[in-house]
């Protein structure tokens, strides 16, 4: 299994996948699986298939990761492309975000796929768009009538009997919980006059007001599992390019991450009471999600005594309308970096760690 692991991995990073030109790797994915004789199926750019026992009787396990990277760092030193193995390292974009996860899960599935009596199905779904949150990945493939149609067997609620385990880099920790992302773009408006005259209002003073402000502010309620909300400005300008001139409007966007213990509508009364500047919500989609601890497969967790914890990043976890549990080899600190690495020893864990969770649940 760890073999056949590597050598998938390193044609995955060889093979360049960014947001929503996943063609490539997704013929990988379909050849490798079809190569075991499991028979696949497609989604646009996604790639899922079943335990060869499926029962619709019974309640299922979905393993999903992603098999999209991020643009390759501009301080890469060696061709992010090359799935080099060196010092116990596999190099390159992706290998960390989230190859080793996508491997491992598959190893994971290949060990279970022709075990008969499991009490859980098992669906592997590798997927798209993550990384850009698009609306082609795991969200099309929740709404795609075929996979519906075979996997999603809860009456008049579909997921009823469906949990996912999400393969991201957490060290092989459980993340049960994470913090939602709520994008804003703020608008300050002023008036437009001569820079050496005292006319117009300037909106960019208007803007560092609102934003001096929010650094200071604070929601008051803290979560146990993802702390306080947090409220960063990553983003401001101004379409004036001239020096003479007093500019009318000025932008800025607003990154909140977002506890449990609040939802966006109550996120988005409480900044525009406390700005002047008008607020527009880019997406409301990625809301904060969390399973919880009593659930099986959680239980199964803490039966091997594996930590939990909860996550300050998003996944398509937020995606998903039933429990979902974050976890995968690999460390969250290296995704997006230059010269990005996953070392082998933890996708063989990994692919064990998953096979133990999986034989405790199943």
């Amino acid at each position: 299994m760890q073999k056949d692991a590597i050598e998938i991995l390193k044609k995955l990073i060889s093979t360049p996948s960014l947001s929503k030109e996943e063609s490539k790797t997704a013929d990988h994915l379909q050849t490798f699986l079809e190569s075991k004789n499991i028979k696949t199926n497609r989604w646009l750019n996604n790639i899922w298939a079943t335990n060869k026992w499926f029962d619709p009787g019974k309640p299922t396990v979905l393993l999903n990761s992603h098999h999209d990277t991020v643009k390759p760092n501009a301080g890469y030193t060696m061709d992010p492309f090359s799935a080099m193995e060196k010092d116990g390292k596999i190099w390159g974009l992706g290998s960390n975000d989230a190859g080793g996860c996508v491997v491992s899960l598959l190893a994971a599935f290949l060990f279970f796929y022709e075990h008969e009596g499991l009490g859980y199905n098992l669906v592997v779904a590798i997927t798209a768009e993550e990384e850009i949150s698009g609306s082609n990945g795991i969200q099309s493939l929740l709404a795609n009538k075929e996979f519906m149609d075979i996997v999603c067997t809860g009456g008049d609620d579909p997921f009823k009997h469906l949990v996912a385990l999400v393969g991201e880099p957490t060290k092989m920790e459980m993340a049960v919980a994470e913090k939602g992302l709520l994008v804003l773009d703020c608008t300050a408006e002023g008036k437009a006059g001569h820079a050496a005259r005292n006319e117009g209002e300037n909106s960019i003073y208007t803007a560092m007001e609102d934003i001096d402000r929010l650094r200071k502010f604070q929601f008051t309620k803290i979560s146990d599992l993802l702390g306080p909300v947090k409220l960063s400005v990553t983003v401001i300008e101004t379409e004036n390019k001239e020096h003479n001139v007093v500019p009318p409007v000025c932008r800025f966007v607003l990154d909140i991450r977002v506890n449990e213990l609040y939802t966006f509508e109550e996120i988005q009364e409480t900044i525009s009471s406390h700005i002047k500047s008008n607020i527009r919500p880019r997406s409301t989609r990625l809301r904060s999600s969390m399973i919880p601890l009593d659930h099986p497969l959680v239980r199964a967790g803490l039966a091997l005594n594996i930590k939990y914890y909860g996550s300050p990043t998003t996944s398509d976890k937020a995606l998903m309308r039933f429990p979902a549990l974050k976890m995968g080899p690999g460390d969250s600190a290296r995704s997006h970096t230059a010269d990005e690495f996953i070392l082998v020893e933890e996708i063989n864990s990994g692919i064990e760690l998953y096979i133990q969770l999986l034989k405790s649940l199943l």
